[in-house]
């Protein structure tokens, strides 16, 4: 019986997301503006211990999504609800955030370079009030520091002091903070040197089987986000286009776009990659500002019809857990 409970609790999510928009007015001219829409209708769920990938070319929005998850950015329309609750009003936020929080893409310009390494993850146990005492404080902030691998004689440092793949350990030692459930990652090791970037992403790992977290995890390397995503996401211009097991999506991609991302995914073994065809997309991602009618992908898809200018596809569930964008799904599949 006690095993059942667990499994329910665990296939509850965690984060949900539904319909979620976020545009930003530009202006065009003499009192005209015209939305960027930056994220255009994203619905997704994570679960409580999960880790969900979210890919695509820079520009399709998914930075804007982890952002707007946080409310740092205001959303322009659809629900964020964590733990079943929706997160609303300004208290509602403020609460959230003492459960969820962000490590940014650029360690150099993330951290306040005038802040002692100290001061700098002990800043969200200062603004949320999270100890009682100087001295509690200071133990949180060391243990927060072996966490991530950095020892006690680097507290006193600054910032700039430290390599990139430091720098990085210290914004994610800050992230922890607050004792969080949910982290948005937000291309964590892209600025980071190859050969750092694999410390990361286990740390990363760690982290989550010791302290039980949950992670949206915002990335363009493939290779990276298999590694470490139960499923995975692929946007386009601001919508999502497929969503499912992080395996199946590598070995059973259905959506145009997301087998042309898999097919530039490089292959360590000489054999295998002259043997695998590259699919080449012609032509620019249009604007968001000027984005097409009907599927935002088919200006670039060999398979677009007139059906696919008038009407966006249903995101809808082809199979158990996949979910694509695409009129002509079974048929490109099939």
């Amino acid at each position: 019986m006690a095993d059942i409970e667990k499994k329910v609790g665990e296939d509850k999510p965690l984060i949900e997301v539904k319909d979620l928009k976020e545009y930003f007015y530009i202006n065009t001219g003499l009192f005209r503006s015209k939305p960027l829409k930056a994220v255009d209708g994203v619905s997704f769920s994570i679960r409580k211990g999960e880790t969900l990938g979210l890919v695509g070319e820079s520009g399709c929005g998914k930075t804007t999504v982890g952002r707007t998850l946080l409310h740092l950015y205001k959303p322009t329309a659809g629900e964020i609800r964590y733990d079943g609750k929706l997160i609303k009003s300004r208290s509602d936020i403020k609460e959230f955030r003492k459960k969820a929080t962000m490590v940014f893409q650029d360690p150099y310009s993330s951290l306040n370079p005038r802040m002692t390494v100290s001061d700098i993850i002990g800043e969200p146990l200062d603004v949320h009030k999270l100890y009682s005492s100087k001295q509690e404080r200071q133990d949180r902030i060391l243990e927060l520091m072996s966490y991530v691998g950095l020892n006690s004689e680097h507290a006193a440092r600054y910032a700039h002091e430290f390599s990139g793949g430091q720098r990085q350990r210290i914004g994610i030692a800050r992230s922890l903070a607050v004792n969080p459930d949910f982290i948005v990652c937000d291309e964590p090791v892209s600025a980071l040197d190859v050969s750092i970037q694999a410390q990361v992403i286990n740390m990363f790992d760690e982290l989550q089987e010791k302290l039980g977290l949950t992670y949206l995890f915002v990335a363009h390397d493939l290779l990276v986000v298999r590694h470490i995503s139960d499923r995975i996401a692929v946007m386009y211009l601001g919508k999502m286009v497929e969503l499912a097991p992080a395996a199946e999506i590598y070995d059973r991609p259905l959506h145009p776009y997301s087998k042309s991302l898999l097919s530039a995914v490089p292959v360590p073994d000489p054999k295998t990659a002259r043997a695998n065809q590259r699919i080449v997309l012609t032509g620019d991602i249009p604007s968001p500002l000027n984005a097409p009618s009907g599927c935002p992908f088919r200006t670039r898809c060999k398979y677009a019809t007139d059906k696919c200018a008038e009407s966006m596809p249903e995101f809808k569930e082809v199979a158990s857990g996949h979910f694509v964008a695409c009129h002509r799904t079974a048929e490109i599949n099939s």
